[in-house]
């Protein structure tokens, strides 16, 4: 599975993107990526795959488009 599918898995099981958990272009100081993907697995239901998937685009290892 590309990335790009990653993403628009997320954001169709989710109904969000991943600018809620950013702050000044970059992942917002102390967030760290356990605190994302136990949200997105808790609340949303997704897989460790797609939450650490998440948590590379605001890092900004991955950008949307990638494959």
């Amino acid at each position: 599975m590309s990335f790009q599918a990653y993403l628009d898995t997320i954001e169709r099981t989710t109904g969000k993107t991943p600018a809620g958990f950013t702050a000044d272009g970059g992942i917002a100081p102390g967030v760290k990526a356990t605190r994302i993907t136990d949200w997105l697995k808790s609340d949303y239901g997704l897989g460790h795959g797609h939450a650490m998937a998440i948590y590379a685009l605001l890092k900004g290892t991955k950008r949307e488009g990638d494959a």
